[in-house]
């Protein structure tokens, strides 16, 4: 077991996305609070919790079948990782976004920013928290796979986050699209795992692609809608 110094030396490793992100809204003045900021990070760490449950009820009653083809493997890495974690993220983002809304209203929507927009970053912000803890956790057995973790599984968390808090704030109005942004986070973090357990020479380096291109959208939409000539008058 890694002492004390590697331990804080990995959790400073892991959490190297969740300070750029911070100094980002920070340097750009996006009007997304300190407060709001942790929170985020907190449910999205403490989501990692929550998926290793449902990641384990999975496993406990059966449905999946045992991987043994590639039909069992498209079912473990799409189903019980990829859905399962996505999942955990949208089950504590949906009471965070109705306290806030509930208590902290100019927090959720402040100086006419939407609230899709101020989902989109919660979400992202959640999704970098996940992958704090998680990259934080694996590197304790593997130091070096926290260093990777942080450079590679880091983008997509927060890309698929940012769609799950999306697809929970306009699920009242437009299920369907909520329902297909959600489905489009499984699908981006699905690929993205299938990829870098794929024996395959370049498809590492597709895996960091698809990872970066979905956090680039993510990181365009949250820019776009919270720049002052987007706001809604």
């Amino acid at each position: 077991m890694p002492n004390l110094g590697v331990l804080l030396v990995l959790i400073l490793i892991s959490a190297v996305p969740a300070v750029a992100v911070f100094l980002w809204f920070r340097l750009a003045r996006y009007p997304f609070s300190p407060r709001m900021f942790l929170v985020s990070l907190f449910v999205g760490a403490t989501s990692v919790f929550v998926a290793l449950f449902l990641q384990n009820f999975i496993t406990g009653i059966g449905i999946l079948p045992p991987l043994t083809d590639r039909a069992s493997l498209f079912a473990e890495i799409f189903i019980r990782i990829a859905f399962t974690e996505e999942l955990a993220r949208l089950l504590l983002l949906v009471p965070l976004f109705l306290v806030f809304l509930r208590f902290k209203p100019e927090q959720v929507s402040p100086g006419g920013v939407s609230v899709e927009t101020m989902a989109k970053a919660s979400g992202l912000v959640a999704g970098v928290g996940f992958g704090l803890l998680e990259s934080a956790v694996y590197g304790a057995a593997d130091p070096v796979n926290a260093i990777l973790r942080t450079l590679i599984t880091a983008p997509v968390h927060a890309a698929c986050g940012s769609r799950v808090g999306s697809s929970i704030v306009i699920f009242r109005v437009r299920p369907a699209l909520a329902v297909l942004k959600f489905l489009s986070a499984v699908a981006i973090h699905g690929i993205f795992n299938l990829l870098v357990v794929t024996p395959a020479r370049f498809a590492l380096w597709v895996a960091i692609f698809v990872a970066f291109f979905a956090l680039a959208t993510s990181v365009q939409a949250i820019s776009r809608g919270m720049r002052a000539e987007d706001y809604e008058r």
